[in-house]
């Protein structure tokens, strides 16, 4: 039997375990990427698990998120990042340098690689070939150092591609379509591979588009071949010695295979307020607009932004709407600087936004009270623009600028039905400078780590205890995602101060949250949140569990949770205990008294933990799943614990 493209690159990974289905795997990590506003805290875990130097084959610091300064905090953060990676080895990409997964994409991007990102959004390389994972930050301060990444063997999902894509469809459009046939949930053990005719047709930035938005799928990853459009993208970035052909075998197996007919593929939107949430845009035709926003990690290539302007030029934009456009990297921005795309889009009307993350993550660029926002970002996520009210629209860079000329939302098919689709010419030779990349230190003793008083140490958690006397602190609903539970946007600039960020758990659900909790830490009471469906979406955001851990959370009981987000809570020291059925979660509620009885022995020994409501006795069953380096890790209280009681310290 053949081999897939996973299988291929996880037996040339793998060091620790079988690769069997239901089985753990530890691989090995060539390359990782931080950014910013993930980054800090995982350079400062680091620091604390004793490591002398980076020991990958690459790893990059990259500022792309908090590059708004307002206050020192930011700017600070960013110094400590830029010496640390001096210091230890990392490469340092300065802000300004562009957006991490599109500059990985262009300078580092290697086929047949595997890539570990303390970002959701990492899956990008699986664009170039590279099996991409998005982690916590204290998982990849673990690889930087020459641990494996542990994972579930994956089940492969194949897509097969057939056809080929009308004028005005776009690849943004094939990941909307993938995300109505899966959604959003349930996915946490599995990686899409893209094959078929198809793919030949698509280039190397089509395919980053639809792997990035992969994340939203819940997936571990999603890769593409590589192929002969990989070496020439390689070629045009001066790095064509690092092509190496990855395909799968003619006889491959897969545990599911989806086709998707891009010919019949029509333009959608995801609507308000989840990636999930697809549409036809011939359904959602006349929708008043406010503003639209083109770039994000997701369209902000160079053949984006050259198509952005090329349906521009000539034209205005609707004087209702507010134009903004973030080119994705400082290469992609001195190119369409020099081929003239950039004045078409200024003299149609645009602002040009920095090549950051900015708007995607609501730090800039909120719209106003009610607005109707159009973006080619990756999130629409409940509040994530700035502006709780606004109804966020997640479109093709073709629909984005068709809502800009209208005001309005249009099927790009028939806005643009008099116009020829417009020929992009991407560059044979891309511009390349990596003068904003810095190199490590030649001498790391005469580094000083910069530590501004916005930087502390990553708090650490106590042993898990033997009986959790708690109160359920908080109950949510559905889909709660990282930015419920740590707002992003202005907060992520006290990412590094946990005792002043974890003010903000869940700022937008329950104000209230923390002072009530750290209230009840205090007087001895552990904290328990009890959840829905899918707790955990989004981002890799580890603060989502450190902050709750900070705040005294001992364990979270939801009927599902996701992959990242349940993996930080063990790193953590929290339990993620799943309820049996989602009835149980129906008879627990806000406020409840827990008790929750011989739990070291019944995780140590794999036995369903009970939670016992004091009030009258009822009694629910909780599934708590974990490998034996699981067990190990919640029984410490947390990774650093453990590693520290593993060295002896």
């Amino acid at each position: 039997m053949g081999k897939n493209i996973v299988q291929k690159i996880l037996d040339s990974h793998i060091v620790t375990g079988t690769p069997a289905p239901g089985g753990v795997v530890g691989i090995r990590i060539d390359q990782t990427l931080t950014q910013d506003a993930t980054g800090t805290m995982a350079y400062l875990q680091f620091e604390a698990l004793g490591f002398d130097r980076v020991k990958t084959e690459l790893s990059v610091s990259y500022v792309d998120h908090n590059t708004v300064q307002d206050g020192f905090e930011n700017a600070d953060d960013h110094k400590y990042l830029e010496t640390v990676a001096a210091k230890y080895g990392a490469l340092f990409s300065k802000p300004g340098n562009g957006i991490c997964h599109q500059v990985h994409l262009e300078r580092f991007g290697r086929p047949g690689k595997t890539l570990l990102g303390s970002d959701s959004h990492t899956p990008t390389g699986g664009g170039i070939a590279m099996l991409a994972i998005g982690a916590g930050g204290l998982d990849v301060a673990v690889a930087m150092g020459g641990g494996a990444f542990n994972l579930v063997f994956p089940r492969v999902v194949k897509v097969e591609l057939t056809g080929a894509l009308r004028p005005w469809v776009s690849a943004k459009d094939i990941i909307l379509a993938l995300l109505e046939i899966l959604g959003t949930k349930g996915n946490a053990d599995s990686i899409v591979e893209y094959g078929g005719p198809a793919v030949a047709g698509l280039s190397v930035p089509e395919r980053a588009t639809v792997t990035n938005m992969g994340a939203e799928l819940g997936v571990i990853t999603s890769i593409f071949p590589a192929d002969e459009k990989t070496r020439l993208f390689l070629k045009a970035q001066g790095r064509e010695a690092d092509f190496a052909a990855g395909a799968a075998d003619s006889d491959a197996s897969y545990d599911r295979v989806i086709t998707i007919d891009l010919s019949a593929l029509s333009p959608r939107a995801a609507c308000p307020h989840s990636p999930g949430n697809v549409k036809k845009l011939s359904e959602l035709s006349g929708i008043k607009v406010d503003q639209v926003l083109i770039g994000s990690c997701t369209n902000a290539s160079c053949r984006d932004i050259t198509l952005t302007a090329a349906m521009l030029k000539g034209r205005k934009v609707s004087p209702a709407v507010s134009l903004g456009v973030a080119v994705g990297s400082r290469q992609v921005l001195e190119t369409v600087s020099g081929n003239g795309a950039l004045a078409d889009i200024v003299s149609a009307g645009a602002r040009i936004l920095e090549s950051a993350c900015g708007f995607c993550i609501g730090n800039s660029a909120a719209p106003r009270t009610d607005a109707v926002s159009v973006r080619t970002s990756n999130r629409n996520f409940f509040g994530r623009s700035g502006t709780p009210s606004a109804q966020v629209y997640l479109t093709s860079p073709e629909a984005a600028v068709a809502a800009a000329l209208s005001g309005e939302i249009r099927d790009p098919e028939e806005f643009f039905a008099d116009r020829e689709y417009p020929q992009i010419t991407v560059p044979d030779n891309f511009i390349i400078d990596d003068s904003m990349i810095l190199k490590p230190a030649a001498d790391p003793s005469k580094v000083t780590v910069y530590r501004g008083p916005n930087i502390g140490a990553p708090p650490t958690n106590e042993a898990c205890p033997d009986t959790i006397n708690g109160r359920v602190a908080i109950k949510t609903g559905d889909k709660i995602t990282t930015d419920h539970i740590m707002p992003a946007g202005s907060r992520l600039k006290y990412r590094s101060n946990i005792q002043k960020y974890a003010e903000f758990v869940f700022e937008r659900e329950d104000p209230a949250f923390a002072k009530r909790a750290l209230d009840n830490k205090e007087k001895g009471i552990h904290n328990i949140i009890v959840a829905g469906e899918s707790y955990g979406q989004g981002s890799s955001r580890e603060h989502a569990a450190i902050c709750p851990m900070y705040l005294g959370v001992k364990a979270v009981i939801a009927v599902s949770m996701e992959r990242i987000h349940r993996a930080n809570l063990i790193n953590f020291g929290i339990i993620p205990a799943l309820f049996e059925t989602p009835a149980e979660y129906a008879k627990i509620n806000n406020g409840d008294e827990l008790t929750i009885s011989d739990v070291r022995n019944r995780i140590n020994n794999g036995v369903q933990l009970t939670a016992v409501r004091k009030s009258d006795g009822l009694s629910v069953n909780l599934r708590v799943e974990l490998t034996e380096r699981e067990k190990g890790m919640l029984l410490a209280g947390g990774l650093i614990n453990e590693c520290r009681e593993r060295a002896g310290g």
